[in-house]
């Protein structure tokens, strides 16, 4: 009885690990293909589930079903117009038939290479015959060009200039994505290009140079026209100002002059007044006025020769 329960564990043990030989899981992102003495064989597995195989001899290779990240490294590329610039790329990537995949490239490190071969390849062709300013822009869209009139006056154009011409990014990155689809197709590699773009565009050092050089002029340049219309309109304010001025102290000096005038005219009606009512008023005043211009012409450095009959004088007589 003990021989027949060892020998029974054994066989139990023997079935177990067949069965697990047998079967393999696939989860939601991975799809396989099986092999047998290191030939693919059957057809290629893409549910996820339970699957059959026969065990020890045939071996599941298993690839990733989701979309895959393709990194380009950045190049140096002649545009139509001879600038050198660098370009920057990514793409995103996917194995549509793992079975097509797994003979032509077999790993994803060797699909990486021959996707930077085709990429690196299309885009290179592409912006060869693109010029600069259809590389960098992605629209049609017009570009605002200031244009300076009058002193006072600043127009926004939206004419179209030689080195405005409409942008041809999005088209370019179009015509890589179908033509490497397209070599993809005739190769048979079992893998699909989903997505292209451009990480970044820049120019090499010599150039990128020349053109921030030219960006600063522009920029003085759209500057000095800017100050130039402040100092026309900050004259202007100030001549308004200056006769705004003018026109405020003459006002005043008018009414100031009419003023001290009437004043005036008033004081002598009143000393006139004052004069006329009687002798002694009328000496009284005379007096007053000689004090006056004695006040007003004689200090301590004045000489004065008088005649005794001299009717400045007779304030001075002490006789009198």
């Amino acid at each position: 009885m003990k021989g027949k329960s060892v020998g029974f564990l054994i066989f139990l043990i023997i079935v177990i690990i067949i069965g697990l030989n047998s079967v393999f899981i696939l989860n939601m992102t991975e799809q396989a293909i099986i092999t047998q003495f290191g030939e693919p064989i059957g057809d290629k597995y893409v549910d996820a589930g339970i699957q059959f195989k026969v065990p020890f001899i045939q071996k599941v290779i298993k690839f990733d079903k989701r979309v895959l990240e393709w990194d380009g490294s950045p190049q140096e590329i002649p545009t139509k117009d001879n600038k050198y610039i660098f370009i920057d790329t990514f793409a995103r990537w996917k194995i549509t038939d793992p079975l097509k995949f797994y003979k032509a490239v077999k790993t994803e490190n060797t699909a990486h290479s021959r996707l930077d071969d085709l990429l690196d390849g299309h885009v290179r062709d592409e912006v060869a015959s693109r010029t600069m300013p259809e590389i960098v822009k992605s629209t049609d869209r017009k570009m605002n060009i200031i244009e300076f009139g009058d002193a006072n006056e600043i127009n926004i154009a939206n004419e179209s200039r030689d080195e405005f011409v409409d942008g041809a990014r999005t088209q370019i990155t179009e015509n890589v994505l179908a033509q490497v689809q397209k070599k993809l197709n005739e190769l048979e590699l079992g893998i699909s290009v989903v997505d292209f773009r451009f990480k970044r565009i820049n120019y090499n050092k010599d150039v990128q140079k020349k053109v921030f050089d030219r960006m600063i002029s522009e920029q003085r340049r759209i500057a000095e026209k800017y100050r130039a219309i402040g100092q026309g309109e900050k004259q202007r304010i100030i001549g308004k100002t200056n006769q705004k001025i003018k026109e405020i102290m003459s006002g005043a000096y008018k009414t100031a002059q009419e003023t001290k005038g009437n004043a005036d005219a008033k004081a002598l009606n009143i000393y006139a007044t004052a004069y006329n009512k009687s002798t002694d008023s009328r000496e009284f005043y005379a007096f007053l006025r000689t004090l006056t211009a004695y006040e007003k012409a004689i200090d301590s450095n004045t000489s004065l020769i008088l005649s005794t009959d001299n009717e400045f004088f007779k304030y001075l007589n002490s006789s009198k």
